[in-house]
């Protein structure tokens, strides 16, 4: 295709002067291209100027944030630690509870099996994570998982071993284990001893307790009333049954505060001392008995009644 070749007069003039410029087809196009080609590289440049200043503010952002999450990584690390030495300290505390409980320690093959699991399917979730990152995060979900069951198994221990705790203090609640009555000194002791009365050697199933008349007289122990009355030598008496083979005798009472059948705490006050029966002064007969052989009273003051 011929074109033809057109003339472009550009007239300006002024009170002095008259300019013109001709201008055919071929320089207008050569002017534009040559204003295209300046604009195209200005923004080219531009561009690539601000892109590489985004990049720079955006991975300066991601060493920042890196630097963060790897500094948190760490703190949870030594968090972690901490954890796991104090499981080891409450596993051992674990032992000597059971020791102390009368249970069978924990086997260590049975507790690595409690403590044990799977790998967690979760690791992909970290898949657009730097790859560090992603283990270090997969490696401490494992870490808190498996630390998880570790104490969800010490808890199940522990609630075994308070399960049996509480029977043995329900039983040690029915053992005979304070002193009957406070104050006095002890008088007559359990064994053979030359009789007051009768001048004979005979044994003494208990302990007297050389208190004045009207002296409180606490149950040592919880149980029920099996006898509350005047009888012969005794006098004035009461016989507790505890659970466990145990009962409590006290003669020589005064006044008694309870009547058959009814059940008893142990610290509550059931009688007072007194002189009746068979006796030469004012005192408590105690006595202690396990399957019905009698046994030394003085063996069985573990606690002072306000305990």
């Amino acid at each position: 295709m011929i074109f033809r070749d057109k003339k472009y007069i550009l007239h300006t003039e002024t009170d002095n002067h008259i300019n013109q410029w001709h201008f055919s087809n071929l320089k207008i196009i050569s002017l534009l291209l040559i204003v295209i080609i300046m604009f195209g590289s200005f923004l080219l440049i531009g561009a690539d100027y601000i892109s590489t200043v985004l990049y720079e503010k955006r991975l300066r952002e991601f060493k920042a944030n890196y630097n963060s999450v790897a500094s948190n990584i760490e703190d949870i690390h030594i968090r972690l630690k901490e954890l796991d030495d104090q499981l080891i300290e409450i596993e051992e505390k674990d032992r000597a509870v059971r020791i102390y409980a009368g249970m069978p320690s924990v086997d260590k093959d049975i507790r690595k099996l409690g403590i044990g699991g799977l790998v967690s399917n979760k690791a992909n979730d970290f898949n657009n994570l730097a790859p560090a990152i992603s283990k270090e995060i997969s490696n401490l979900q494992l870490d808190i998982e498996r630390l998880s069951r570790q104490v969800n198994f010490e808890l199940s221990s522990y609630e075994s071993i308070y399960e049996k705790v509480k029977t043995d203090i329900d039983r040690i609640r029915h053992i005979p284990s304070i002193r009957p009555v406070e104050g006095g000194y002890l008088n007559s002791s359990f064994g053979y001893r030359q009789d007051p009365i009768e001048n004979v050697r005979r044994f003494h199933q208990g302990q007297d307790f050389s208190v004045p008349t009207g002296t409180p007289i606490y149950a040592p122990a919880d149980g029920v009333v099996k006898r509350a009355y005047y009888i012969g030598g005794f006098g004035n008496h009461i016989k507790l049954e505890h659970s466990s083979g145990y009962s409590t005798t006290f003669a020589h009472l005064s006044k008694i505060f309870v009547r058959h059948g009814q059940k008893i705490n142990r610290g509550e006050i059931i009688g007072e001392s007194g002189n009746t029966g068979r006796s030469t002064a004012p005192h408590l007969h105690y006595e202690v008995h396990y399957h019905g052989n009698p046994k030394n009273p003085l063996d069985y003051f573990f606690t002072d009644l306000n305990d």
